[in-house]
């Protein structure tokens, strides 16, 4: 007998129960060569991290409730925001968006496991230890480091304490193991992607959000060498006395900006390209059609390879950059528009005149995409040296980078979590708490980030304690939304924690959904399919009978 759900489909408990290999908690505390472990392992560290970051968070804005520096010391507050924006990057962003793949990509593709089993587990646990020595930072005799999350020096190398063991020698530390984890994460996926795809599974058969993932990672191996490289040879200027960005002995500090950026802003795509292919997932399963212009979208998503790769300029157009060169990247910033117009376009015209279903997921994925709009329109704004030189260093870039990394990427991984969460559990959720976890959600997110257009514009300075009063009215409506915002995980936590120990049973196919990870059991068998798949249809094939038959839904 099957039970009813009022939002997706579950079955009887005696239907299809998984082995006790597959239920056992003890695996994900191991050393465990299933991609789906450590895709799980991934997921729940890099969401401790962000709690731990959303505090931080919380505090800088019981700071800014004010306008005096009342709550907490200045050294203090420079802490505050550089671990949280470190940590929100680092240890969030990018291991979650990892884990995530790491769970749905192999399924994807109809392949047993990641190419590379052992390497996969190397890379993960480099950083429980890697996060724990940043923030164990906070307790040294001179504190965590405070130069924010980009480090420029000549200020991260500024060491008062004397003090060998200081907050920025862990901080440099700490994104070089971080940054050889990814660098491995980079490797296996490529590779995985390339060599293991199920037979018909064409380029032009991947799902879309495999089509992100494999050209994030293909950016993260050209691009990333060079964040490592220099923070390596940060590490030189901080413990053996060279002096590569020292300016009062022939270093340079413009050169570390050179460096940082060049991975640093193709990174922003790593994290959001990602993002724009779970909205690719989700929208057309709860519009029933498919995904419209597939291989434009495939197209326009690996051509972020070489566009990021000429814009990192834009982030120095205030830092004594040649008038000529502004005016080149100025140009080259404003083509990464035409992809992303080609995504959002492809977005608005799937859901036209469609039946929208408006379970979580999709509804994470539709709030993800209309902040979005915000955010790219923002990025252009910015993208223009004019504009970018009157708000350079205000709270306006703070807006649109929020704007990028909570209101799109972050409301894409939850809708992620909610969409492939009865696949990994076996369990569906409850659709009350989570759409109580939405609205709380993006309200606050627009609540806590909106704010900060207009104070840009009217000149608030960033990384500032203390201000102006006549700033003080809209940094209260921004204080108040970061607190609602901490709030609205509460109600995730208990709705994903009650529903792993005692949802209804999932289906296999609970959203009636296209892709190979929705025609095998859930959770998976250990090498994920009975036979490996032959895949003879393309992908968002939403015309046939079982994608809209609730009884097949198990089939």
């Amino acid at each position: 007998m099957t039970n009813s759900h009022p939002h997706g489909v579950s079955v009887a408990e005696s239907e299809g129960s998984p082995s006790e290999s597959q239920t056992n908690w003890r695996r994900y505390f191991s050393f465990s060569t299933d991609h789906k472990v450590i895709g799980v392992q991934y997921l729940v560290t890099a969401f401790t991290f962000f709690l731990i970051a959303g505090l931080l968070a919380m505090i800088v804005r019981a700071e800014l409730i004010t306008p005096a520096s009342d709550l907490v010391d200045r050294p203090f507050y420079n802490a505050l925001f550089t671990m949280h924006g470190t940590v929100m990057i680092f240890l969030w962003i990018i291991p979650s968006l990892v884990g995530l793949a790491n769970y749905v990509v192999p399924l994807a593709i109809g392949a047993k496991d990641m190419a590379f089993p052992k390497l996969n587990a190397i890379g993960f646990w480099i950083i429980p230890p890697a996060g724990i020595f940043l923030i164990s930072s906070f307790f040294l005799p001179s504190g965590a480091a405070q130069a924010g999350w980009w480090n420029y020096p000549p200020l991260s190398l500024q060491n008062p304490s004397g003090n060998l063991l200081n907050g920025e020698l862990f901080w440099v530390l700490s994104i070089i193991l971080l940054g050889i984890s990814s660098i491995m994460a980079a490797v296996n996926f490529v590779a995985t992607i390339v060599w293991l795809r199920a037979p018909g599974m064409s380029y032009f058969r991947l799902p879309i959000f495999v089509w992100t993932v494999l050209t994030a990672q293909l950016m993260q191996l050209i691009y990333l060498p060079a964040l490592t490289g220099v923070a390596i040879m940060m590490l030189a200027d901080l413990t053996i006395g060279t002096h590569f960005f020292q300016p009062f002995d022939q270093g340079d500090p413009v050169l570390y900006q050179h460096l940082f950026w060049f991975y640093s802003h193709p990174t922003v795509y790593v994290w959001a390209l990602p993002a724009f292919g779970i909205f690719s997932e989700i929208i057309p399963a709860f519009s029933r059609e498919p995904l419209f212009g597939y291989r434009s979208v495939a197209i326009a998503t690996i051509s972020f390879v070489p566009i990021t790769g000429m814009v990192w300029a834009h982030h120095m157009f205030a830092s004594g950059t040649p008038q000529w060169l502004r005016i080149v990247f100025m140009f080259s910033t404003e083509l990464v528009a035409i992809p992303t117009g080609i995504k959002v376009f492809a977005w608005t015209a799937t859901i036209w005149r469609s039946k929208l279903h408006l379970e979580t997921p999709m509804l994470f994925a539709f709030g993800g995409v209309v902040m979005f709009l915000f955010a790219g329109i923002t990025g252009v704004m910015l993208g223009a040296m004019p504009f970018d030189l009157h708000v350079n260093n205000t709270y306006f870039v703070v807006g649109h980078f929020h704007y990028i990394v909570y209101n799109t990427i972050t409301m894409a991984l939850f809708a992620a979590i909610y969409y492939w969460f009865p696949k990994v559990s076996g369990r569906m959720y409850s659709e009350g708490w989570g759409k109580i976890h939405f609205w709380l959600t993006f309200i606050g997110a627009n609540l806590t980030f909106f704010p900060m257009f207009p104070l840009g514009l009217l000149g608030m300075l960033r990384r500032v304690s203390s201000y102006d009063p006549e700033y003080a009215g809209w940094n209260i409506i921004s204080s108040l939304g970061g607190f609602l915002l901490g709030v609205s995980i509460l109600p995730f936590i208990a709705n994903i924690v009650s529903a792993w120990l005692q949802g209804a049973k999932a289906a296999k196919n609970p959203w009636l959904a296209t892709g190979l990870e929705w025609t095998t059991t859930s959770p998976p068998p250990v090498e994920n399919f009975e036979e490996i798949p032959i895949v003879d249809s393309p992908p968002y094939d939403y015309g046939k009978a079982k994608y809209s038959d609730r009884s097949l839904a198990n089939q």
